[in-house]
């Protein structure tokens, strides 16, 4: 047994717990933290710009795998700081050091913690720091997580300001991680809307690929860009107000589709779980259409109010922040939900305000967003109705017949362990309900391609005999009465063949959970499941590859000539195959369905799913890789 004594306890010195705990400080060393890397660097080029030093952002990565970020704002402090080092030094080897803390540096920052241009240079083998300042171009250097290569020196004469930092990532710690050129251009384009007239360029020297951001009407044309593959009902709306220190700017238009799509950002930094300004957004809304209606005798009968979801359906918003560090709170280390109580009324009164005149000075839009809405209202109420039949238990209807033919129910009640999986066909059915363990996985055999959530209506959907027997067996409701924590199941797994056919169903199927049933994505209980592409046997002994290079990976291992079957199908595997490969908990992999950005989602749905061909197109163009065995895979 190992001793645990005073010695064992250990005190690791500045950027050595960066090294050691990386995903302490940037969430994981995967493709996701490799550019966490970027994004710290390129938040303080965006503070000094939010605050009125500069206006432009370069980006350029190299054929090396390092990258360069530089900035025309004010440049780092080139003096010596209290501690005795060079100012640049505190800055990039020591945590929590930073200009954000000190009043007045600062009036709004989405950086508050002093951490990441240290960590950056920690987690990288070398980093190289220009600065333009006072008349002078200053360099400092950087390796081997942040020991001093090179102290702070002036290098020559200069009449501009700024600062370039490049880095290379450590790749000892980032295995099997490359920049992603699509990936820093959708975040450099995403910061481009919410800053007017900054300029972003972002170059890739390897496939000489520039593009470069500046948008002159910021959310309004973010609204543009996230509806351009919709039919919008009215011109994009922008309003802005200020109270308290607390700078509101919202954009939102209200398109024909039947989901709402509202983004939030507070300090340029995305708040991916909404927050109080989200909230007050939201009432905000509400309230004034409600106001509406009533004021104008719009909805007749007992109920004569619509509930949020009614107003929201259809909606594109973009709601951007400005708070004064001094008011700030996020909940959570990661900055992803805004706790500041203020941001909720003040919110809410400019959105009440601001909606309230604009809907009694545009008649005939507010009448037509109105209909819309009262139809959300009555395809709501059905939906409603419908979960409550199906839990009283009324009549032995048509679904509840389809499901007790369809569904293999586990036989434990627990929805806490148990598992959905939703299968390709009656024949892998078979299989799936011979090879499961009862005790606390249900199978539901699905029939053909399920209907295209992107191009139908929640009225419509409810019609629908295969999307009924899905809704009844998870048991939430659907739509805004979805409540996730009444599946009862708590992973529900799409598991369909390896081919182009399965990959379709997949699609379908992910796109109605993420319209109908998002909130099952977000508490992270969507699954996909990953069959074998190959059985190689060698005599006695068999292996499965879920990959071509796992394929080459085995060949290369063992020794013989293997006998290899391409997996056509899961009706093809035996009961035990299937439970083994795909099923067992202890062996089998799964892909946990995510959503990391909600605009970004919206747009690939959309474009994937939706009726114009041309963009889908040239996505699959630029993204799909196709194989002559007829599989593909997806680039980035």
């Amino acid at each position: 047994m190992a001793k645990y004594d005073e010695s064992s306890i250990k005190i690791l010195e500045g950027l050595e717990a960066v090294r050691k705990r990386p995903g302490m400080y940037i969430g994981s060393t995967d493709k996701r933290g490799l550019h966490h890397l970027i994004w710290e660097i390129v938040d303080n080029s965006i503070d000094e710009i939010i605050n009125g030093y500069g206006d432009s952002i370069k980006i350029v990565l190299h054929k090396d795998g390092s990258i360069t970020i530089s900035d025309n704002g004010r440049g780092v402090p080139i003096g010596m700081h209290e501690s005795g080092m060079s100012t640049p030094e505190v800055i990039y080897t020591i945590l929590h050091a930073g200009g954000k803390f000190e009043e007045g540096n600062y009036k709004v920052s989405g950086g508050l913690h002093g951490v990441g241009a240290s960590v950056v240079n920690a987690l990288s083998s070398k980093m190289d720091v220009v600065i333009y300042r006072d008349g002078l171009i200053s360099n400092i250097r950087f390796t081997s997580g942040g020991k001093v290569e090179s102290p702070l020196k002036t290098i020559g004469k200069t009449n501009k300001t700024g600062t370039t930092v490049t880095f290379m990532p450590d790749y000892t710690i980032f295995k099997n991680c490359n920049f992603s050129y699509t990936t820093i251009c959708e975040r450099m384009q995403e910061s481009a809307f919410l800053i007017p007239n900054v300029t972003i360029e972002v170059i890739d020297e390897d496939s000489n690929k520039t593009n470069k951001y500046h948008y002159e009407e910021g959310l309004t044309n973010f609204i543009e860009f996230i509806n351009e593959d919709k039919t919008p009902l009215h011109k994009v709306v922008n309003f802005s107000g200020n109270k308290n220190g607390i700078e509101v700017n919202i954009a939102f238009q209200y398109t024909d589709t039947y989901n709402e799509n509202i983004i939030s950002f507070v300090n340029n930094v995305k708040t991916i779980d909404g927050g109080t300004h989200e909230v007050g957004f939201k009432t905000g809304i509400t309230k004034a259409f409600n106001d509406y209606v009533k004021a104008n005798n719009l909805i007749k009968g007992k109920d004569s109010t619509f509930d949020g979801s009614d107003v929201r359906e259809g909606l594109s918003a973009v709601i951007n922040l400005r708070i004064p560090e001094a008011s700030l709170q996020f909940e959570g280390q990661t900055k992803g939900k805004l706790g500041t109580p203020e941001a909720r009324s003040i919110t809410e009164n400019i959105t009440y305000e601001k909606i309230k005149f604009y809907l009694e000075e545009n008649k005939e839009i507010a009448l037509n967003i109105v209909e819309k809405a009262s139809k959300s209202k009555v395809a709501r109420e059905a939906a409603r109705k419908a979960r409550e039949d199906a839990r009283n238990g009324k009549g032995k209807n048509k679904i509840e017949r389809n499901l007790s033919q369809k569904l293999a129910p586990a036989s434990g009640k627990n929805p806490k362990i148990n598992e959905l999986f939703l299968v390709e066909g009656d024949s892998a059915g078979g299989s799936a309900k011979s090879g499961r363990d009862r005790k606390f996985q249900a199978i539901l055999p699905l029939r053909g391609k399920v209907l295209n959530a992107e191009k139908t209506s929640i009225s419509d959907m409810l019609k629908n005999e295969e999307i009924n027997t899905i809704i009844h067996t998870i048991g939430a409701g659907i739509g805004s009465d979805f409540i996730v924590e009444d599946s009862n199941y708590d992973k529900v797994i799409i598991m369909t063949d390896a081919d182009v056919d399965g990959s379709h169903i997949q699609i379908l199927l992910i796109t109605f959970f993420y319209r109908f049933m998002r909130p099952l994505i977000e508490a992270g209980k969507l699954y996909i499941a990953k069959p074998p592409l190959y059985k190689l046997d060698y005599g006695k002994k068999h292996f499965y590859a879920y990959s071509d290079e796992e394929r080459f990976k085995i060949i290369a291992e063992n020794t013989g000539k293997p006998d290899i079957s391409r997996n056509k199908g899961l009706g093809e595997m035996n009961p035990d195959e299937l439970w083994d490969t795909t099923m067992n908990p202890d062996t089998r992999s799964l892909i946990r369905v995510n959503i990391n950005d909600v605009a970004l989602a919206e747009k690939r749905v959309n474009i994937l799913m939706g009726d114009k061909v041309e963009p889908r197109k040239e996505w699959i163009e630029e993204n799909i890789v196709f194989t002559m065995e007829d599989s593909y895979r997806v680039e980035g």
